[in-house]
């Protein structure tokens, strides 16, 4: 099989390869079949074999499930470990904030502590991925959470497609939230009115989290979501707003994505089919 590579800026390399007949028809057949392109089945084969996970985020439950109260724990940090070591979620009954980096699951609660969440903690809501860059980019200046969103904007090439995001650096301010224990069925917007509020200038730290397209606003919040995990590990939590001058961003598209749905009661009863944007944008939001 002869092989040709040149690398391509952004989004990788192009390679082109002499594959038999059998192989190209099987790959053909495929597509067929599940509506993939050639191009990601055969980085999917290529993944699957050298053992890489090809831009996957996996996800527990959805944010629909979330707005209307279901905050049981459905699944364990040891479970989620299995599937990435980028992300951000929620712990059961909504107590805190969830920051996964470099394969590290940390635990932000009300109070203001930070500390390791436990292999057997519990997860009503969790997106995560093995983190891959695909770019980088400094940013010079960023004035606020909207200039933030604006510059990001200007990065993705897609608005169809999830992306993770890796901001490191110094930022000059900073606030965060952290959500405060809830009984299950309360709904997010009522719960996230009584939370815990910081403010931290000059943290070091890293932000972690995605941007979902508009589309699937049912499954995980649509725009920008971020939590912040400083570097002496003692703050953490959901960003509402910022500034900071020369950090370094890191963007990857996730082209698959999988989702594990809760079994439980309240969550096969509940009517999932609302609209969510309005209580997310309240819920997420700064007050």
């Amino acid at each position: 099989m002869a092989i040709a590579m040149k690398k391509h800026s952004h989004y990788g390399h192009i390679i082109k390869a002499r594959v038999s007949s059998a192989l190209w028809q099987a790959i053909l057949e495929r597509c067929e079949r599940t509506g993939e392109t050639p191009d990601h089945v055969i980085q999917s084969a290529l993944a699957s074999e050298l053992d890489i996970s090809h831009h996957t985020l996996f996800q527990v439950s959805t944010s629909t499930a979330l707005v209307q109260g279901i905050y049981n724990g459905c699944m364990t940090v040891a479970e989620i470990k299995k599937h990435g070591d980028f992300g951000l979620g929620t712990f059961d009954e909504l107590d805190g904030e969830g920051i996964m980096l470099d394969g590290e699951v940390w635990h932000a609660k009300s109070d203001g502590s930070l500390a390791l969440a436990a292999d057997d903690e519990l997860a009503p809501f969790w997106a995560t991925t093995s983190f891959m860059p695909q770019i980088s980019y400094t940013l010079d200046v960023v004035s606020g959470w909207d200039d933030l969103c604006q510059q990001l904007d200007k990065l993705r090439k897609s608005q169809n497609i999830f992306t993770s995001i890796c901001i490191k650096g110094i930022f000059k301010h900073i606030q965060y939230r952290v959500a405060c224990k809830a009984e299950q069925g309360t709904d997010l917007v009522s719960t996230t009115n009584n939370q815990a509020v910081f403010d931290l200038n000059d943290c070091s730290g890293t932000l972690v989290g995605f941007w979902t397209p508009e589309y699937a606003k049912t499954l995980n919040v649509p725009g920008y979501h971020l939590h912040l995990l400083s570097d002496d590990r003692k703050f953490g939590g959901h960003v509402l707003s910022l500034s900071a001058a020369d950090v370094q961003l890191m963007l990857a598209e996730e082209t698959d994505f999988k989702v594990a749905l809760p079994e439980s009661a309240e969550f096969l009863q509940a009517d999932l089919s609302i609209d969510p944007s309005e209580a997310l944008a309240k819920a997420e939001g700064a007050k």
